[in-house]
């Protein structure tokens, strides 16, 4: 193992992959202005301000490696010390975090109604944002990495609160989804694509967090930690990105009149989804009129003859699916 592969090393792999991430973020942020969803000013805003602090903060630890092994080629002893883009990291992290968790809160609240739940998951949430700034002023003023032990305390609560938000809201956010299942091929379709969604908004995220604490907490000599920290703002703005770009393709696939097998059963069905608009930050599926052994829907609405029983269905307060 060289000299400064535990140190250079790292941080060279967390910026190479940051900046592969920031590109997908880049991608999202363009096609999402491209598709023009009619989002609240609130929601549009937030996009915009994550974009910028991970544009800031990509550009910053990419000048910062630069200091680390261009500007200070012959003088290894800067290793010892955090530069400033190193220790704003925290603080990005955090802020992504806060609102991508606060968004999906609320995507679970318009599941079930439950303003305890939502509660919740802002106790959580807030407060560690509140520490991850903490981490980083203080790491500003600290600077010596033998010198952030100190704050370990602090990092564990952060870090702690925060990989356990991510994780109770994929698990409410699979249960609410599962139990939303209809038996209908095209509407668990929809149903499957939102439960992975909700898989990668944890998962990710919580391994990154995870691992950088454990890294910290276990190597503190080493910037390895700095390789799993660096990358978790864009984790998270990426996952709040593809939330908001899948309500395309889910629009898709309930547009319409189709035809679909069932997933229980044997035989196929029509299943003619109602035509009211759909609203800007969910879909609203209200009434499915089903009929075994159908010939034909039109769009046109004129009437068809047709052939078998007829039934129709309505859930109570009709399924509400955010996205």
């Amino acid at each position: 193992m060289g000299q400064y592969d535990t140190t250079l090393g790292t941080f060279l792999v967390g910026i190479i992959f940051n900046t592969y991430l920031y590109g997908l973020v880049t991608f999202q942020f363009a096609k999402y202005w491209r598709t023009k969803f009619d989002d609240p000013l609130a929601i549009k805003l937030m996009i915009f301000f994550l974009f910028v602090l991970d544009t800031f903060h990509s550009m910053a630890v990419v000048y910062m490696l630069w200091w680390y092994c261009v500007t200070n080629y012959t003088n290894p002893s800067v290793l010892a010390f955090g530069h400033w883009p190193h220790m704003f990291t925290p603080i990005a992290t955090a802020l992504a975090a806060v609102m991508t968790q606060t968004f999906l809160g609320y995507r679970i609240y318009r599941l079930c109604r439950s303003k305890m739940i939502y509660g919740l998951i802002l106790v959580i949430a807030i407060p560690a944002c509140v520490l991850g700034i903490i981490t980083g002023v203080r790491a500003l003023i600290i600077q010596v990495l033998a010198g952030l032990p100190v704050l370990n305390n602090i990092i564990i609560g952060w870090l702690a609160m925060q990989v356990g938000c991510d994780f109770l809201i994929t698990g409410i956010l699979i249960f609410l989804l599962w139990r939303s299942k209809t038996g209908f091929r095209k509407t668990d379709s929809v149903v499957n694509r939102l439960m992975r969604g909700a898989v990668q908004t944890g998962l990710f995220a919580g391994i990154f967090s995870a691992a950088d604490l454990a890294t910290f907490l276990t190597l503190p000599e080493t910037n390895l930690y700095g390789m799993f920290a660096i990358p978790i703002g864009r984790i998270y703005t990426n996952t709040l990105l593809d939330t908001l770009l899948a309500r395309g393709e889910l629009r898709e696939i309930l547009a319409g009149s189709i035809d679909m097998d069932t997933t229980q059963g044997g035989g196929q069905s029509t299943v003619q989804w109602s035509n009211r608009p759909l609203q800007p930050q969910g879909l609203q599926l209200t009434e499915v009129s089903v009929q075994q052994d159908v010939v034909t829907f039109h769009d046109d609405a004129h009437e068809q003859e047709q052939s078998g029983d007829e039934a129709s269905f309505k859930k109570p307060g009709s399924m509400h699916i955010p996205v």
